[in-house]
């Protein structure tokens, strides 16, 4: 098997979009910004990246995208999401094209572990029907696109190592550091994030394939584009109850009061539903919600989840999650914030807007002007969309209680308490097994090593954390098979403690920490007086 190259890659991505019936544009720039977060470890990887999209090379260009396209390193894409709540016979043909973004993405520049390891859990996070929360097990019942994946993970790793392999070699090769020879180096530019240009590829007529549509895509398009085509379409997927959904919210690891509280928010609206529809007088019950607590507690994954609850009791019509900041809401002039902002919540009809980091709202006029679109499109859609906002605590308090607007429709706030290290060493676990690897004696106990140097304030990232860890250690273990010609399958499934080790990080010990028997006695350390209010 062959990793396409990234120019390839995306077009194969805008043909999916269309079988699957969704946006082309939408999917490139999803390809787009994607490929630069899995890329931007790799030296020299944005002049590859510029030259594969197609713009004059720009590192501030570059840069911008992998910046927006970070959070689907470990989630979904807005469109993979929507193409999952679909389960029409081509959504599982769109995961794979973003899976092959992702590898084609991870060999540009100079190849290095860290942007495998990124490609690997950034790939497996785009497949449908897998919730790929770092708490979430793995489930029995994983659908084609999942084994078809993991069936082919070694030949695609084979592929990438030989890759590298390659890029080692063309280190050797000088000219390429000169311009004047036509190296691979020249000056840069300063040019603004472009507009992709995509290959027409027009929606297809009534009855007919989207192949056929356009003759020339019939021709040109990879063998796995004319598979896809030949698939007879498979049945919808029987949509999951709410009884399925609580028991996903309950194999989540740790996170007792959250799911506390889901489930009682569930029973209410479930009744309240149950009521408006037998005609009976209801009291007003905001759906929506406030999520508090530090990085990488779950905030994201739950958000999914009652997405999909919400959907099963009748209170949503498609229960897809659409996952948004500041800079996707707040444009650069006043009046195309409102424009933009109501973009996004359109998106978002029949499912759930989740704004993380929502206080960024707060201080300016664009914020503002975000915040006054966002209360109207709750106003206008109240009856199918839910907002959930989220944040670190104080700074949530502050941002809910400077806006009456929201105040008023935001009245249960949901706290996410940090995880204990036995929880983080299960989710460290859990993460493995999902990304179909092994770990191997004393890889867990390394874990807690490091674990214990961290300084858990809450810029302590948890679950990313653990994340971030596994990430770097796949990264490694492939740079450590890197010179292994045919790796066997344990050898590809097994992370042995040295992968999770950075060679280029001291090591700090306890030990370390120990002063010299022939050192100085310290006295005591006298601190100033904390500053009191009238100061």
């Amino acid at each position: 098997m062959t990793t396409p190259t990234l120019s390839d890659a995306l077009a194969a991505l805008s043909r999916a979009a269309v079988a699957a019936g969704l946006d082309p544009h939408a999917a490139a720039e999803e390809g787009l910004v994607l490929s630069a977060a899995v890329a931007e470890s790799n030296r020299g990887a944005f002049l590859d990246w510029c030259r594969e999209v197609g713009v004059d090379s720009s590192a501030e260009a570059f840069m911008d995208a992998a910046v927006r396209g970070r959070r689907f390193r470990r989630a979904p894409t807005p469109l993979a999401s929507q193409a999952a709540v679909s389960s029409g016979p081509h959504a599982a043909g769109y995961a794979r094209a973003l899976a092959d973004v992702c590898h084609a993405a991870a060999t540009l520049g100079e190849p290095g572990p860290s942007a495998l390891g990124a490609a690997s859990l950034a790939a497996a996070a785009q497949l449908p029907g897998v919730h790929h929360a770092p708490t979430l097990p793995s489930s029995p019942d994983q659908d084609a696109a999942q084994r078809e994946f993991v069936r082919q993970a070694p030949a695609i790793l084979t592929d990438v190592l030989a890759r590298l392999r390659a890029s080692q070699d063309s280190l050797l090769d000088v000219t390429r550091l000169d311009p004047a020879a036509g190296g691979a180096f020249p000056g840069l530019g300063g040019v603004a994030f472009p507009t992709p240009s995509l290959p027409a590829v027009p929606p297809p007529p009534a009855g007919a394939t989207p192949q056929a549509a356009d003759p020339a895509a019939t021709t040109t398009a990879p063998p796995l584009a004319a598979e896809e085509a030949a698939e007879p379409a498979s049945p919808p997927e029987p949509e999951k109850t709410v009884e399925e959904w609580l028991a996903e919210l309950d194999e989540l690891i740790g996170l007792a009061r959250v799911k506390s509280e889901i489930r009682r928010q569930t029973a209410i609206l479930r009744v309240d539903a149950l009521r408006t529809k037998a005609g009976l007088k209801s009291p007003t019950i905001t759906r929506h919600l406030i999520f508090t607590g530090n990085p990488g507690t779950g905030k994201t994954t739950v958000a999914r989840l009652v997405a999909g609850i919400y959907k099963s009791i009748g209170l949503l019509s498609k229960g897809q999650l659409v996952e948004v900041d500041r800079s996707e809401l707040v444009a650069g002039y006043l009046g195309q914030t409102a424009i933009k902002t109501a973009e996004v919540a359109a998106k978002a009809y029949g499912g759930v807007l989740f704004i993380d980091e929502a206080y960024s709202l707060n201080g300016d006029q664009y914020g503002e002007e975000a915040i006054n679109t966002l209360v109207k499109e709750m106003e206008d859609h109240r009856d199918d969309l839910v907002v959930i906002v989220a944040g670190y605590p104080v700074p949530m308090e502050v941002f809910i209680s400077n806006n009456p607007g929201l105040a008023s429709r935001f009245r249960t706030t949901i706290t996410f308490d940090d995880y204990t290290d036995d929880e983080l060493r299960d989710i460290f676990g859990s993460m493995s097994a999902k990304s179909d690897y092994d770990l191997g004696d004393g890889v867990l106990d390394e874990f807690s090593r490091q674990l214990a140097e961290q300084v858990r304030d809450e810029n302590f990232g948890n679950g990313r954390y653990a994340r971030n860890l596994l990430e770097a250690a796949i990264g490694r273990h492939a740079w450590r098979l890197r010179e292994v010609d045919e790796p066997t399958l344990e050898q590809l499934r097994t992370l042995l403690p040295e992968d999770l080790v950075d060679p280029d990080r001291p090591s700090v010990t306890p030990a370390t920490l120990v002063p010299p028997e022939d050192a100085e006695p310290v006295g005591p350390v006298e601190f100033p007086a904390a500053p009191t209010e009238s100061s």
